[in-house]
């Protein structure tokens, strides 16, 4: 079993969160996954976000608020 960090990224209205979690590799077909932990964190920011909560989510994560361009 094989560990490495990685960043997955949370988009909810207009931010996006950086969320730095661990994956966990092995030699199954359900590899690779994340811990139990690192996934209730994802849902914890994906949250915070839904509800609003930049401060909320910006403990847990970076948090960037995404600006339209226009052409």
């Amino acid at each position: 079993m094989n560990t490495r960090r990685k960043t997955k990224l949370v988009h909810e209205g207009q931010y996006v969160a950086e969320v730095d979690v661990e994956v966990i590799e092995t030699d199954t077909g359900w590899s690779p996954y994340l811990s139990v932990e690192d996934a209730y964190k994802l849902d914890e920011v994906r949250s915070a976000l839904r509800r609003g909560d930049i401060k909320g989510a910006s403990r847990i994560a970076r948090v960037f608020t995404l600006t339209p361009v226009t052409a």
